[in-house]
């Protein structure tokens, strides 16, 4: 079945629903962030036809529509990954169908191990441009001229507006806010040491097992996108690397997530509607 097939099942099972302006996609230990929507109209992945569920620990597996600081907004309150078993084209039809829901703009966010040793765990990144490791592409095979162009452009993949916008609402507020590249990696199985001090030495800041794939499919489609990383773990490679858990991962991803949630509250009501 073609992305646009797919798309048109997906979207002819859906009920009524209200006004959407930005999408966002939130994270491992970042789904609390769903909490401040207002007037949140919930709608589970399972009643979506066609629509891959997520898996992963921390991830609810919902649409999550309402109001969030003054703009109109659908979430997308836990990913699907591939290393639960789905495919690329499980991944980018999320972001098409986001895109079709009305979303003008996408913030995807994410927990990320810190390559680079000057970044803490529970600070935030932002995704200035990213590498992929996952060995795989969302858009292989036939194009679907009907979702995008056969060569999407990827080398402003990350809107320079919105970032610099971000910045400013940064600088506003105090929040400290590290600017960097992303590796993504398919996971699940953590990064061996070596792995971490070859991503390092070719320039990434920080590694996670996600974005990449819908960063594509929001540049086949379209879609400006803003990625914000919360640092969820030390992962340098050195001498001094400490074994790493989920339940540590997710508890400095909500850290981080309370920052994300003073830098989108400074930014949201600044997009245009």
């Amino acid at each position: 079945m073609t992305a646009a097939k797919r798309l048109a099942t997906a979207l002819s099972s859906l009920p009524a629903l209200p006004p959407v302006d930005t999408a966002l996609i939130l994270g491992s230990g970042l789904g609390g962030l769903a909490d401040a929507v207002q007037g949140a109209v919930l709608l589970p992945y399972a009643q979506i036809a066609g629509f891959p569920v997520s898996t992963a620990p921390g991830h609810a597996g919902r649409l999550v529509f309402g109001r969030l600081f003054g703009r109109n907004v659908v979430l997308m309150q836990g990913r699907v990954h591939l290393y639960e078993g789905w495919q690329p084209q499980d991944i980018a039809l999320a972001v098409y169908l986001l895109a079709r829901l009305g979303a003008k703009r996408l913030i995807v966010t994410n927990a990320a191990g810190a390559l680079n040793p000057t970044y803490a765990p529970g600070e935030v990144m932002t995704i200035t441009d990213h590498l992929n490791f996952t060995g795989v592409n969302p858009l292989t095979g036939p194009n679907d001229d009907a979702i995008g162009v056969r060569f999407p452009d990827l080398s402003r993949a990350y809107d320079p507006g919105l970032l610099a916008q971000l910045r400013a609402v940064a600088q506003a507020r105090g929040v400290r806010l590290h600017e960097g590249i992303y590796a993504g990696v398919a996971g699940p199985s953590l990064e061996t040491s070596a792995e971490r001090r070859f991503f390092r030495s070719i320039g990434a800041d920080a590694v996670g097992m996600s974005t990449v794939l819908e960063v594509i499919a929001a540049a086949h489609v379209g879609l400006p996108v803003l990625g914000l990383s919360a640092i969820s773990n030390a992962a340098t490679g050195g001498p001094d690397q400490q074994p790493d858990t989920i339940e540590q991962v997710l508890a400095h991803a909500a850290v981080a997530g309370r920052v994300m949630m003073q830098l989108l509250e400074g930014l949201l009501p600044e997009l245009q509607p």
